[in-house]
């Protein structure tokens, strides 16, 4: 008879849990917005009978309420600090390093010999057809193994490094991944997100300016200068953990002279930095004002050159280092751009030809590189 009131205690107790979220999820109000995953939740999907015996409905369903369940931030870092607690090296896509570092897991059974070549393929044409520069940048666990749990596994780039060297050319490629590995002790990734620094993109200029065969401006590491002592970025919102803010920095000197910037034909500023970005979660969006489909910085460097960057995220805060190089830069960054890609770069190209860079990280150059 205890067993049977005890039995009966603990499924009332549970059915009584779930009868309270099931009425607190009716009661509150659908986010539109998680500031904590810094992403758009799912809103409730409309009903029809087509939708729902088409598996459609359901499959939205769930996804609604995954995203609208009560208290989801509260439980995803319940589940994230039970996860520490039994030891796990690895939470929702994210290695838990060392030194607090956060570093994204790519799976080397994610990344084939097939796609590396389909991608090489779409770079060998451009590269061809505009004599480009490529600038592939390796990813923080490349880089910082020592912050790597124990017996991680993780997709060694060097091998795409390797093979796109091969297919274009050595003269074509920035070697980032032996500059970054000479500063490996140094802050050149973000604890909590996966972009590179701007001191990574610092060396990065440095290994671009090399390769240009031009002298590199004097920035230094002295010219650093914070503007938020509070970022925490895309892995931090991935894991959910309680974790200090960490700086985010820039080189005021890349602005010492004025500039026009304009962000998809439409709108201008006179700064590569818009600085109403740092009071929000997606405060990285400091630089470049975020993601735009193409960006035009005209500068006041009138030597004639212009330059057209090809680009994921990687490429915000570094193309500011690039200014006093060139009077004009034009950035495109595919994922957003519906048209030719040719086509729209010649309507660019001057009469004396411009450079072209291609600048990615490894990982976003095999999942995203595409281009009509």
């Amino acid at each position: 008879m205890g067993e049977k009131r005890n039995a009966l205690v603990t499924v009332s107790l549970i059915l009584g849990i779930i009868l309270m979220l099931t009425i607190g999820d009716f009661i509150s109000e659908d986010r539109l917005f998680s500031e904590t995953e810094n992403r758009i939740l799912a809103s409730k999907p409309a009903f029809s009978a087509e939708a729902l015996f088409g598996g459609d409905y359901t499959e939205k369903f769930e996804t609604y309420v995954t995203d609208q369940f009560v208290s989801r931030d509260k439980w995803i870092r319940i589940k994230t600090y039970t996860d520490v607690i039994l030891q796990k090296q690895e939470i929702n896509g994210v290695y838990l390093g060392a030194d607090g570092y956060l570093l994204e897991q790519h799976l080397p059974k994610n990344y084939t010999v097939a796609q590396e070549t389909k991608k090489i393929d779409l770079l060998e044409v451009l590269v061809e057809r505009w004599n480009a520069m490529v600038m592939l940048v390796p990813t923080a666990d490349n880089i910082l193994t020592d912050k790597m749990p124990a017996y991680a596994p993780y997709y060694d780039e060097t091998r795409l490094l390797s093979q796109v060297e091969e297919r274009i050319g050595e003269e074509r490629c920035v070697d980032v991944y032996t500059m970054l590995e000479e500063h490996a002790g140094e802050e050149i990734y973000y604890r909590t997100d996966h972009h590179w620094t701007s001191l990574g993109a610092y060396y990065g200029y440095l290994a671009w300016a090399e390769a240009m065969g031009i002298p590199a401006e004097g920035y230094g590491k002295e010219g650093l200068e914070t503007v938020t002592k509070d970022f925490l970025g895309t892995l931090h919102s991935k894991v959910n953990l309680e974790m200090q803010g960490e700086p985010i920095q820039y080189f005021p000197a890349t602005v010492s002279r004025p500039m026009t910037v304009t962000y998809d034909l439409r709108n201008t500023s006179d700064s590569c930095y818009e600085k109403s970005h740092l009071d929000t979660k997606n405060k990285y969006a400091f630089f470049l004002d975020d993601n735009h489909a193409f960006v035009e910085i005209d500068t006041e460097y009138h030597n004639g050159k212009v330059l057209f960057v090809i680009k994921d995220s990687y490429a915000n805060c570094f193309v500011p280092l690039l200014i006093p190089h060139y009077e004009k830069i034009y950035v495109m960054d595919l994922r957003y751009f519906n048209g030719k890609l040719f086509e729209f770069m010649e309507k660019y190209e001057p009469e004396e030809g411009m450079d072209v860079l291609v600048l990615y990280n490894c990982i976003h150059f095999l999942e995203e590189f595409v281009y009509l």
